[in-house]
């Protein structure tokens, strides 16, 4: 069948980022392929990325703003149980509605009243306008999402030994590969394309793979070495891999010298780790744990890829730490095919992060209570903000029971399945005095809002994405969106719109500048437009442009410049913390350990 047109986009499933051709007919995408020239699937594609697409043009999608037609009073807030609880309303309805309760929550509680998730699903454009959103009309810091709940460990890990937590190597780079270690990911399951590259770099360049991972997994049919440890015992063995490092005098005294601190504590901490004591902890075999260690520490370059094995779990950030720790002790940062690479799962939860959807952080991880970094911001922003981090996705849903958050918006996130208590947090949810949701489909979280805002999906609107190795690649609308449905930065610009029009009346606003300005300045015509805003304010992303991403299809970050080639692998010369920490780690045993109802 010849298509009308052929869209080149961004996948909107995994973090692998890998990019499509979207066939067009009589406005559907009726076959995706992919561009055999282009970073970072070189025309691969996975069973959801070749034929996942369909839910575009599925019968459930939202279409139009829904409203409650029973005002929801707090705790005795209910889900709606069908079509009959809703009824369908203006753009210019709903967003007043949304507009006038939020404004009315803030009057009487406080700004800190409201709070927000944002989404790893939406493009950075839309998560920069959420957040934005939050902390120049609301006046708070309080906005988060998923990633709170999958690799925080890894971040706060990461961060404490070479201060940044994103992935540090490129997809590209895998074919450089001598040895890797694939812990805690079923990758070809969860990142198959990414897969299809790591098992030929095995098979291919003759690479060493060791899986470290207490299942057997499509991954270790292809391993040299699978050490299959025990559930929670992951520092044990990597300590123990340390231990055989240092006594067999493997590790890199160059490296280690001059740019890391706090080896001699670490390798002090190290002294009674030995193989045979992992072994009784871990049941990996002795001879295994050296072995392993042998062929991490004596590759040219070696890498470690890992993903929710190591970061779900009561130890997940001591876990990442003995991980950071022998990716210093050996050398294997800083060049291709070498670093510490969590695999990031959604589509956007690496861009989301970027695009300051962290209740700490503006974009690119400018910290919120940095002074200087909070000016410049304001003076772009043209409003006062605030300079103590807000509630993280966990602390919204314990804040809403005590009464400290009366309001809540959530944009593409199902809380009520992704939280880790959920009768806790359903509780919660029926205590909320304003609700509302922005979404593509109902789900479980948003059948309590007030107000359903219908979303555009990754084919119905432009914008950018960041993969799980920082690039940033452009996603473009290929068909209409349903109904009414609009992109959720569109949507959010136009609440900001009417909220500033509200308070530029009010005594208590707040704004530097008059409200003619602030509503100018939310009348983006085009997510590029939100884009320039963006890399204005963040030295990392300056050098990125659409122009350019039209030329080159994507640029890694950090790009401080236009003439800048982007930064495909990090640590190059030095870690943004300066020097590499060390972090000696005692193993502890899980908190719940296994039983027979629990096996």
């Amino acid at each position: 069948m010849k298509a009308d047109k052929v869209v080149r986009s961004t996948c909107p499933f995994c973090g692998v980022g890998c990019q499509l051709l979207l066939s067009v007919r009589d406005e559907r995408i009726f076959r995706v392929e992919a561009p055999f020239d282009a970073a970072p699937n070189f025309g691969r594609l996975c069973v959801k990325g070749r034929f996942g697409a369909d839910f575009v043009v599925h019968p459930s999608r939202l279409t139009a703003p829904l409203i409650r037609r029973e005002r929801q009073q707090p705790g005795k807030r209910t889900a709606a149980t069908g079509p009959d609880d809703w009824r369908e309303a203006t753009w210019d309805e709903a967003l007043d509605v949304v507009a006038e309760r939020l404004l009315d929550l803030c009057a009487r509680y406080g700004p800190d009243s409201i709070t927000a998730n944002a989404c790893a699903k939406a493009t950075n454009e839309d998560n920069y306008l959420l957040q934005k959103f939050l902390r120049q009309i609301i006046g708070t810091n309080n906005i988060d999402h998923c990633a709170r709940l999958c690799h925080a460990g890894s971040v706060s890990g990461l961060q404490l030994a070479i201060g940044s937590s994103a992935m540090s190597n490129s997809i590209a780079e895998m074919e450089h590969l001598e040895c890797f270690i694939v812990i805690g990911s079923n990758t070809a399951e969860t990142h198959p394309v990414i897969a299809t590259f790591l098992k030929q770099a095995v098979h291919q360049n003759g690479a060493t793979l060791i899986v470290v991972d207490p299942r057997q997994t499509e991954m270790t049919r292809h391993a040299d070495l699978w050490l299959r440890h025990q559930p929670g015992t992951d520092t044990a063995l990597f300590n123990a891999m340390a231990h055989v490092i240092v006594k067999e005098d493997l590790y890199n005294r160059a490296f280690v010298a001059a740019r890391t601190e706090g080896f001699s504590q670490y390798v002090e901490s190290l002294e009674d780790k030995t193989p045979e004591w992992a072994e009784a902890i871990t049941g990996v075999p002795a001879d295994d744990i050296r072995r392993a260690a042998r062929s991490y520490a004596t590759a040219g370059a070696a890498a470690m890829y890992w993903g929710m094995g190591i970061s779900q779990s009561t130890h997940g950030t001591d876990n990442t730490l003995t991980l950071t720790n022998l990716a210093l002790m050996c050398g294997h940062l800083g060049r291709p095919g070498t670093g510490l690479n969590p695999l990031r799962g959604q589509n956007n939860v690496q861009g989301c992060s970027d695009a300051g959807g962290l209740p700490n952080v503006y974009t690119a991880y400018q910290p919120v209570d940095d002074d200087d970094v909070r000016h410049k911001f304001e003076e772009t922003w043209l409003a006062p903000l605030p300079g103590k981090p807000g509630l993280t996705v966990t602390e919204m849903v314990d804040g809403i029971l005590t009464g400290q958050v009366r309001g809540w918006y959530v944009m593409g996130e199902n809380p009520l399945m992704s939280e880790p208590n959920l009768r806790h947090a359903q509780h919660a949810v029926e205590q909320l005095e304003f609700f509302v949701a922005q979404d593509i489909f109902f789900n479980e979280t948003n059948v309590y809002a007030d107000v359903i805002l219908p979303a555009a999906s990754f084919a119905e609107k432009d914008g950018t994405f960041t993969n799980s190795d920082r690039r940033v690649q452009r996603c473009r609308a290929a068909v209409p969106s349903p109904g009414i449905a609009r992109p959720d930065w569109e949507i959010i610009s136009d609440l900001a719109r009417r909220c500033v029009g509200r308070l530029g009346k009010s005594p208590s606003a707040h704004f530097t500048q008059n409200a003619d300005h602030l509503i100018e300045q939310w009348s983006y015509a085009h997510a590029s437009d939100v884009w320039e805003e963006m890399r204005a304010l963040t030295p990392d992303f300056y050098g990125i442009t659409y122009e350019r991403l039209e030329r080159e299809g994507g640029v890694h970050w950090p790009c401080p410049t236009p003439e800048h080639p982007g930064t495909p692998y990090l640590f190059a010369e030095e870690f943004p913390s300066g020097r590499g920490k060390f972090w000696p780690v005692d193993y502890g045993s899980d908190s719940e350990q296994p039983d027979e109802d629990y096996p």
